[in-house]
């Protein structure tokens, strides 16, 4: 318990703190509004259909947003390279031109209908960019300079990704033309801005640079980086969000019965001495990476994927759904082939997805960052429970979050009231049952039972 952050001293803080952070939380933030209280999903066109289709998917849209999606992330969707190409559909991280959509998944029209569809239902929707490397037949390998190649002249490749070559961000060029494709996509289709593939990769005054000039003319939108990296604090100025990498793996550690929740107030501690508290961490269990290539949330957490999923929208950050986890699918999608995920209208999941959404959107407490409460120790007597509280500048609301973090039935007290705040006596978790807080709870809890209540 030594790692936890101290309660006692935050309770301390609040009523002389309460004027100011309420202040604070009600005047604009260092992000786009819209993102606070936004979950995010990443959609993989091809596997999310059976027709593996825009029009298809556009289909489905209602449905997203029924279950609370807000941004959509759409993975890549421009045309794939044909030499060195993988599996008979090919990466989608192989890009062969920039300007273009993959007739794969249809048409710009297509395309152009999905936006539209997404925006009249409120949604954003933000494109997946590789501005790492290209496809080796790519028009820019034709350019000199444009790509790195070896002593022979030959395109190099990065680890064992044969199917791409990287590009050279030596040169001003290739970094005039990386920056017009992506104000072609803004400008053409009216996207909400971009996801960004090994974006540690890329030199960070790219990207400064970048997005310094694409918010002159879009300034309201969205970045994600698929960095974690402290020599490169890519979302200081350029990114909004980055990848919660660290936390995801000692999450599947707790779920495997290698370490324990307080692995899990070490990282946080560790975080909040690297990452500006403005900066959005992307909170899963799962994505594109870890379903093809290390397995379902359901095989790597077992029974705790639902207390992981729950624990996602608890903590600060931002929480992500991949495509079939609201349908329960326990599919590893094949990454270069078509694999339709499995879709069951009556999952659990769905429900469960959707109960989260709700909360997520209708509590100031649980907002990203700046915007929400911070996270702090609700003190117990058994470590194999995590217990904190997010509570509001004022005192008066706070949101705590019970998980069990082992495959056992556990015992567990905890006090959550406290003299220096006026909290209400009952708090309700999210089916309905109410519980006092007149005295410290004494709860038995299921093999990976969670409990949020508010």
């Amino acid at each position: 318990m030594t790692m936890k952050k101290i309660f006692l001293a935050m309770l301390a803080l609040l009523s002389f703190a309460c004027c100011t952070k309420q202040t604070s939380c009600e005047a604009p933030g260092k992000h786009v509004e819209w993102a606070y209280n936004a979950v995010i999903y990443e959609l993989n066109t091809r596997q999310f259909t059976p027709e593996g289709t825009f029009a298809a998917a556009t289909e489905q849209l209602p449905v997203l947003k029924d279950l609370g999606v807000d941004i959509i992330w759409v993975m890549p969707m421009q045309p794939i390279g044909e030499l060195g190409r993988k599996g008979g559909l090919g990466s989608y991280y192989a890009i062969k031109d920039y300007c273009a959509v993959n007739p794969e998944f249809g048409t710009k029209e297509d395309f152009q209908a999905f936006v539209d569809k997404a925006h009249g239902l409120g949604m954003k929707v933000i494109l997946d960019w590789v501005a790492n490397h290209t496809a080796p037949d790519h028009p820019w390998t034709q350019n000199e300079g444009w790509h790195y190649r070896d002593s022979l002249g030959n395109l190099m490749v990065q680890y064992d990704w044969t199917d791409i070559s990287k590009l050279n961000y030596s040169n001003a060029d290739m970094r005039h033309a990386m920056l017009e494709s992506m104000k072609w996509w803004l400008d053409t289709f009216g996207i909400d801005g971009f996801r960004c593939d090994v974006a540690y990769e890329v030199p960070t005054d790219f990207w400064d640079a970048t997005y310094d000039t694409l918010r002159m003319t879009h300034p309201n939108i969205f970045t994600l980086s698929e960095a974690e990296h402290a020599d490169s604090l890519l979302t200081v100025k350029s990114f909004d969000m980055y990848y919660g990498w660290e936390l995801h793996h000692i999450m599947n550690d707790v779920a495997q019965g290698k370490k324990n929740a307080d692995s899990l107030w070490a990282y946080f501690a560790k975080a909040d001495t690297i990452f500006p508290d403005y900066a959005i961490r992307m909170n899963f269990t799962s994505n594109h990476d870890e379903n093809s290539w290390a397995g379902t949330e359901m095989t790597r957490m077992g029974d705790a994927y639902p207390m992981f999923a729950a624990f996602t929208y608890f903590i600060p950050g931002m929480p992500l759904i991949y495509t079939g986890q609201e349908y329960g699918s326990n599919r590893m999608l094949r990454f270069f082939d078509k694999d339709t995920i499995e879709r069951n209208d009556n999952a659990q999941e769905f429900a469960m997805y959707k109960k989260l959404n709700k909360m997520r959107h209708e509590s100031k407490i649980l907002r990203s960052q700046e915007k929400g409460a911070a996270m702090h120790c609700l003190t117990n007597d058994n470590n194999a429970v995590f217990s904190a509280i997010r509570v509001c500048p004022c005192g008066k609301k706070a949101v705590v979050g019970i998980f069990n973090m082992t495959d056992e039935e556990q015992t567990v007290n905890i006090p959550v009231a406290h003299p220096g705040l006026a909290l209400p006596e009952t708090f309700t978790d999210l089916d309905g049952v109410k519980y006092s807080i007149k005295e410290p709870l004494h709860l038995t809890l299921a093999p990976w039972q969670y409990i949020i209540m508010q």
